[in-house]
């Protein structure tokens, strides 16, 4: 967790040091700002990672999409079952939603194929503006579905998760290797 906000905040470091003046350091927002918020402008990639700390890296992102693919079944259940189970829906949607912007800092070049065992596709560090586009996409489909399974709506919580289904689906489509059957 450690290893990816540091690789998340680092872009932004650099652009700071650069002169960017996108944000200041006095306003109200940008100290209300999360690490994510800042990963999440500064795009999927960061500087490189070799050694111990890709291997680290490429682990975390694992056990992340893991986490997002476990929440992903769980609230397909609660939301297909006769009765939707409200309370996993909710419980699931904050989860996803919290992870979700951890994502723009698990790609730092060095954590690809050439590296290790992933699913990443090469394509992620060849396109890195408009895989930051999908990784966006799908932060913005939990926030929503977030916000919906707050509410009462299971229409709109359905509605929802079909979003983030969508925005999974565009990601992987481009930039996941299949996981080959077992």
């Amino acid at each position: 967790m450690r290893v990816a906000m540091f690789v998340a905040a680092l872009p932004l470091a650099l652009l700071a040091g650069c002169g960017d003046q996108g944000t200041t350091a006095n306003s109200t927002q940008a100290n209300a700002s999360s690490n994510a918020t800042q990963a999440q402008r500064a795009g999927p990639l960061g500087a490189p990672l070799s050694g111990d700390e890709a291997k680290e890296m490429m682990h975390e992102r694992h056990e992340g999409m893991e986490d997002i693919g476990d929440g992903t079944k769980a609230l397909k259940a609660a939301l297909d079952a006769s009765t939707p189970d409200l309370a996993t829906v909710r419980k699931e949607a904050a989860a996803m939603a919290k992870i979700a912007p951890e994502v723009s800092g698990w790609f730092p070049p060095g954590t690809g194929p050439e590296t290790g065992k992933t699913h990443a596709k090469p394509e992620i560090w060849q396109k890195p503006d408009d895989f930051a586009a999908k990784t966006r996409d799908f932060q913005a489909a939990a926030r929503k579905l977030n916000v919906a399974a707050q509410g009462d709506d299971v229409a709109a919580m359905k509605a929802a998760f079909g979003d983030v289904g969508k925005s999974c689906k565009a990601c992987h489509d481009s930039y996941r290797r299949p996981k080959k059957p077992s």
